[in-house]
């Protein structure tokens, strides 16, 4: 069953096609991996897909509605998003900024709840962020910052999860720790789709993967068809081979 669909997308900048007829689709209880080219539209399909940014052609579904005719806050409840880059305009505290992600749920003007609080607590748990969860986001290294913003959109309990380069400035650990989380979420029935460059941390955990060229889905399916060789000569212009030396390893915990 598909939850979240992309039809022919289409994105223009200038002269630019960033997103020419890009199709994409995401069911629950999968871990989809979205990787190519740096500049082969990527990001900019995650925002199509979250509602963010409406494309030139194609389309979007959600549950088999177009996503156009969701409420904001009711799309918010059903789709999270973590971005590559999160802005913190506020000096906000990392537990600050990880409420947020309850105010899908919450009345306007509403306080927060006992179900809010125990849902941030969940959050910043599973990224093991809650020791320095309440010093300002300021003052966070730039892994930190990272494990509260995947805790954000964690703590908006959305059964469709989107990340965006989740595992950039994390060190090992912890990259291998939000994979498997993300794993943990996918087996209680969530779908997660994650745009990233780490193929050999992520594809060995992954049930299929897209794999965008220029604005065009080049391959999509079992990630051992989708980065076979001779994809992955086609789309990054590199040779794919055994490792010969110590190095790429199997991380476990």
């Amino acid at each position: 069953m598909t939850a979240l669909a992309g039809t022919g997308l289409r994105v223009a900048r200038g002269d630019r096609q960033v997103l020419d007829g890009a199709d994409v689709a995401l069911g629950p209880g999968e871990l989809v991996l979205l990787a190519g080219r740096n500049g082969a539209g990527k990001s900019t399909l995650l925002r199509v897909l979250l509602g963010a940014e409406r494309p030139d052609g194609g389309a979007v579904s959600l549950h088999g509605r177009s996503l156009a005719q969701w409420p904001p806050r009711a799309r918010a409840r059903e789709i999270a998003f973590v971005p590559q880059e999160a802005e913190t305009p506020f000096e906000y505290t990392g537990r600050e900024l990880v409420a947020l992600g309850r105010h899908p749920h919450r009345q306007r003007n509403a306080g927060l709840q006992p179900d809010d609080l125990a849902a941030i607590e969940r959050a910043l748990a599973a990224v093991d962020a809650a020791p320095f969860a309440d010093r300002p986001v300021t003052t966070l290294s730039g892994g930190e910052h990272r494990r509260i913003a995947v805790a954000r959109a964690l703590a908006t309990e959305a059964p469709l999860l989107l990340l965006d380069e989740p595992t950039s400035n994390l060190d090992l650990e912890h990259a291998l720790r939000l994979v498997l989380l993300l794993r943990r979420l996918v087996r209680a029935g969530r779908g997660v789709l994650i745009a990233s460059h780490d193929l050999n941390l992520l594809a060995p955990h992954c049930d299929r993967v897209v794999l965008l060229h220029a604005g065009r889905v080049f391959a999509a399916g079992a990630p051992a068809d989708v980065l076979a060789p001779a994809n992955v000569q086609a789309v990054f212009g590199v040779r794919s081979e055994a490792p010969g030396g110590f190095f790429p390893r199997e991380f476990r915990l």
